[in-house]
This record gives C-alpha cells, structure tokens and sequence, in this order.
C-alpha cells in the first residue's frame, strides 16, 4: 500500500519542465540510487551520511527501492536535511543521536508552491515522519521555506525514533 502511494506521488511531481526541488542537486540522489544494494541481506545496512536532501520525486524513488528490497536504513550523517529526513518512516531506521535533522516545507526552488499542491506535498512527506513529528511538521515545520528547523537525533530518540546501536 505504502509502495502505491509513493509511485502514485511520484508520478504527480514528475514534470521534466518543473520539477519539485530541494537544496540538493538532482545528481546527487540518482548516484545514491546507483550505490544502492540490489536485494538485502542479513545484517547489511543503508548507511547514510551527511545527506543535504534533494529532489521530492527522486527521495521518493529511493525509498521505494529501500522500502521494497527491505534495506535497513541507519542514518549517521552530521546533518540529514530536508527530503533526508523522509528516511524516518522506512521501518526499522535508526538515527545517530548526535546527528542534525533539518526539516522545511515543500517548495520550488525556494518559492511558495500553490496552496492545493503545498498541502499535498506537505501530507506526502509527513507520512514518513513518526506521530509526533508529524502533526509537529504539518503544523509547523511545513511552514518554514527559508531554512531549516534543526532537531538533534537525541530528540527524535526521545519521541521514540529507534536509535542506532554502535558500529
């Protein structure tokens, strides 16, 4: 279910002539694709490093692929910033307590989108936060377009976000 919402989401941001975008060049995200395992195996973990975000449609992408091979994703990075953070919602990511979460509101390139695209696009991303952040983001983190709101992993610890054990 959750595989059909992210393709069917995906489809709707795909527009070649404006595309939805985050801080992070395009390229980027299609390299990690690339550097993606191609099936899971026992213990073999997704480890993601300092991860300024990128592209909507492309994370979506990403997350599909993780979500289906059953990818265990560990979030270690010195900063996970803007569409980095939908990694939250894979189940079993783990988070680096000492790692900064950047989370901001949908956008084109910095511009306020269209209030009906805004709050779908907020929605799409909210899934993948846990509860708490969640109804944080769409009250509020959402509305930040400039910027980030920056959240310590020992905050999303403490909302019940499991923790990376040590390498």
């Amino acid at each position: 279910m959750l595989a059909q919402k992210i393709a069917s989401a995906a489809a709707t941001l795909w527009n070649p002539r404006r595309p939805l975008r985050f801080p992070m060049a395009r390229t980027a995200a299609l390299l990690g694709l690339a550097l993606l395992p191609a099936t899971s195996h026992a213990g073999q973990a997704y480890v993601v490093g300092s991860d300024r975000g990128g592209y909507l449609h492309d994370r979506l992408v990403e997350l599909n692929k993780l979500q289906r091979d059953n990818v265990q994703v560990e979030i270690r990075g010195r900063v996970c910033y803007s569409t980095c953070t939908m990694f939250l919602g894979l189940p079993g990511a783990c988070v680096d307590p000492n790692t900064t979460f950047g989370f901001h509101g949908p956008s084109q390139s910095g511009r306020r989108l269209a209030q009906k695209d805004f709050d779908y696009f907020s929605q799409v991303m909210a899934q993948y936060y846990p509860h708490p952040l969640r109804e944080w983001f769409l009250s509020e983190g959402r509305n930040r377009l400039s910027g980030v709101y920056k959240v310590k992993g020992s905050q999303l610890i403490s909302m019940g976000v499991p923790a990376c054990t040590s390498a």
